[in-house]
């Protein structure tokens, strides 16, 4: 099995490149869709949450408003800090969950991780390779304000609140330019997987010499 992370900022379509590579033959988490899954009403990070934060930040039938949760953490680095506390390791334990499921049905599979925070977490080293897709700032701002109705104060907030983009390049293995068409982006994951595959099969090829 290969285990790779894929990241990238707010807004630089990591979502469109997790399509893609689901079409090719990779298995996809989503931390995002993880996150939500243990933030439920009473489960334990949903409950962290709440004694960090106040009900105030619920909906009617006790869910998260992420929206009101995001107002606060994104424009003060310390309360964003104390949620990523409170809610990565549930998220990393339900992923190690979901990764021997993975495992246990496909020995051979490669599983593709898409986690936002992937490099600000400091988890790379859970992964064989990590992919970036990249995109500029000024179109991440664009983008983030066209998708979401922010104003550019409230995207620039957004993207503050991660590494910078052009940092992360040097970090990753794969780069995927996401500023082109969909076809440029589906060309460019097509020939990153056929890597990938590649990796896998050198990977299933080694052999441990008892020692």
């Amino acid at each position: 099995m290969l285990n790779i992370g894929l990241t990238g900022g707010i807004g630089s379509g990591k979502s469109t490149v997790d399509l893609f590579f689901r079409e090719e033959g990779a298995y996809i988490i989503d931390f995002d869709e993880l996150a939500h899954s243990v933030e439920e009403p009473d489960r334990p990070a949903w409950t962290g949450i709440v004694a960090a934060f106040g009900h105030s930040i619920l909906n009617e039938n006790g869910t998260i408003n992420r929206e009101k949760l995001g107002a606060i953490v994104f424009s003060d680095r310390e309360k964003l800090k104390k949620l990523n506390e409170i809610v990565h390791p549930a998220v990393i334990e339900e992923w190690k969950r979901r990764i021997a499921e993975i495992q246990k049905k496909d020995g051979r599979a490669i599983v593709i991780s898409d986690i936002p925070l992937l490099f600000e977490a400091g988890l790379q080293s859970l992964f064989d390779m990590v992919i970036l897709v990249h995109i500029s700032p000024e179109e991440q701002i664009r983008r983030v304000m066209k998708r979401n109705s922010y104003n550019r104060e409230q995207a620039q907030n957004r993207l503050r609140a991660q590494m910078p983009i052009d940092k992360k390049i040097t970090l990753a293995d794969f780069v995927i330019n996401n500023e082109g068409t969909l076809d440029q982006t589906r060309t460019i994951v097509h020939e990153v997987w056929q890597r990938l595959r590649e990796e896998e099969q050198k990977k299933g090829r080694i052999i441990d010499v008892p020692r």
